[in-house]
């Protein structure tokens, strides 16, 4: 059947509030429409007042890869979002397609953060007096959850050593271990929180992901860790890479983080370069 409807030939502020509540209708992470939403805004201010035409959205797209400065994997997270935008405005004909990236072999040490460097962080927040950020990124550490995934550490969750998470259409069931239990139960009574969600900020409310990374960040020269290594997302790596060094179990950590898919998981796996490199030295095929 003809589509009758009437296309928007430009960006403008009412189609944009049109995405978000599109973004919102399927259920996106708030995360990802704030993210999505920016880059349809970055996208608008490069088009400067020209409609939006399959020519325009491949300029953009060159324009991005000449830059110099953005990984390939960012630009297809901004060309992900123009693609979105174009579908909720029914313009799939000025889709573009993303860059193909090579399966990365082995990773880039210089942002791991080590299980010294985690426990520094500990500290350092502790030292500073912010005993509920060393709870927290104890927290994120020792279990592998999501900074938005922290709704769901409450006193009940506690109470009970395990939380329910529901988010993006899926459910899970995160163990806490005991220990961390008991401090968060220690916690909550110091703070006199009886009931609901354990990590608030200063007026009452859920800490969100832009409070813990700047927080975060806070606490880089105390710690003597690099700033390109502090971030909540780099926590749940760190899980990741502690959990399997002493496990050895693909399947369950991928539980743990929940992911539908192992090649996921595998993603936080990939091993060193250093790694790489003893292991052809090991093949003995140089005399």
């Amino acid at each position: 059947m003809e589509n009758t409807e009437i296309v928007a030939t430009e960006i403008t502020p009412e189609l944009l509030t049109a995405f978000e509540k599109h973004l919102h209708l399927l259920e996106r992470a708030e995360s990802t429409v704030e993210k999505y939403t920016h880059y349809v805004r970055e996208f608008a201010a490069f088009l400067d007042g020209r409609p939006v035409t399959k020519s325009a959205a491949v300029d953009w797209k060159t324009s991005l890869q000449a830059d110099g400065t953005l990984s390939a994997a960012t630009i297809n997270l901004k060309i992900a979002a123009v693609n979105a935008f174009f579908v909720s405005m029914n313009r799939q004909d000025s889709k573009v397609k993303t860059l193909r990236i090579q399966r990365r072999m082995f990773r880039d040490t210089s942002r791991d953060l080590s299980r010294e460097e985690y426990r520094r962080l500990v500290n350092a927040a502790l030292k500073l007096g912010n005993e509920m950020l060393s709870l927290l990124i104890e927290t994120i550490g020792s279990t592998g959850i999501r900074a938005s995934e922290l709704q769901y550490i409450t006193v009940e969750a506690a109470l009970n050593g395990y939380a329910e998470i529901s988010l993006k259409g899926k459910f899970r069931t995160i163990l806490l271990p005991a220990r961390l239990a008991r401090k968060l139960l220690k916690y909550a009574k110091k703070h006199k929180i009886t009931a609901g969600q354990i990590f608030l900020d200063s007026q009452g409310k859920p800490m969100n992901r832009h409070q813990i990374w700047v927080a975060m960040k806070s606490l880089c020269e105390e710690a003597k860790v690099e700033s390109t290594k502090v971030f909540p997302h780099n926590l749940r790596h760190m899980f990741a890479r502690e959990y399997y060094r002493v496990h050895h179990d693909v399947m369950k950590l991928a539980d743990f983080l929940g992911h539908s898919s192992i090649s996921t998981t595998r993603i936080y796996l990939i091993d060193t370069g250093k790694e790489h490199a003893r292991q052809l030295d090991q093949l003995g095929l140089v005399s």
